[in-house]
């Protein structure tokens, strides 16, 4: 297997608690306005398979029921970048349960915009959190170098599931590694075994990403849009 030369990571974003938030949006500049208001619970979902769920429970009209696909608009554009990180979001319940409207100034894309900005709010007030790949990898090495490969699945925050003597001379080591860790494991490797280990992996799931890595990760993230901004 060729060694991977750039990695890029499919992180994603998620949230561990609830926010109850609200965002108003308004405009004035000549003619009609613009003017959507809302109020919106968030809560984790339980299904990270799933960007998110959309419900509604407004009473009395506050939000006529016209602007709720708008509404779901807003977070349907929302959730395709986080504001952690500028990730996809998922495993998110969005409820929205009030606000307000102006008969002249209020539209569709007023509470399309007003939703948007209420999920950002609401997304940053629920304990965020990126989630990171992780994979199942089998490595295949010569007796003698199975203690130094998994010293450095180690370091690569790593856990090694089992074992499995493949004959005499060969054991095969099963583990499950974070893709971001596996940046330059193809050369690692070769050097360790002299040139005799092989590795294969495949995506498994997503787990919430350590605090370190997270914080690395937003950091990096934010400097890499400012350079694309300035671009």
């Amino acid at each position: 297997m060729r060694d991977l030369r750039i990695i890029r990571i499919a992180y994603k974003e998620t949230i561990l608690g609830n926010s109850d938030v609200e965002y108003k949006h308004k405009k004035q500049s000549g003619g009609h306005g613009q003017y959507g208001h809302v109020k919106m619970r968030f809560e984790p979902l339980g299904d990270t398979n799933t960007a998110y769920e959309f419900d509604q429970v407004v009473v009395g009209g506050s939000v006529p029921k016209n602007y709720f696909p708008a509404v779901e608009k807003g977070i349907i554009d929302a959730v395709s970048a986080g504001p952690l990180a500028a990730y996809p979001v998922v495993g998110i319940k969005a409820t929205l349960y009030d606000g307000s409207y102006h008969p002249v100034d209020s539209s569709e894309n007023a509470f399309k915009i007003a939703s948007k900005g209420c999920f950002k709010k609401g997304v940053m007030e629920a304990n965020p959190v990126l989630l990171e790949p992780i994979a199942s990898m089998k490595v295949v090495v010569d007796n003698d170098y199975t203690g130094d490969v998994m010293g450095d699945l180690n370091k690569r925050r790593g856990r090694v599931m089992g074992m499995n003597a493949l004959d005499n001379e060969k054991t095969e080591i099963e583990a499950e590694i974070p893709y971001a860790e596996l940046y330059g494991y193809g050369t690692t490797l070769r050097s360790m075994t002299a040139g005799s280990g092989e590795y294969s992996y495949e995506f498994v799931r997503y787990e919430q990403a350590p605090h370190d890595v997270q914080e690395a990760e937003v950091a990096a993230r934010a400097k890499q849009l400012e350079g694309e901004d300035e671009e």
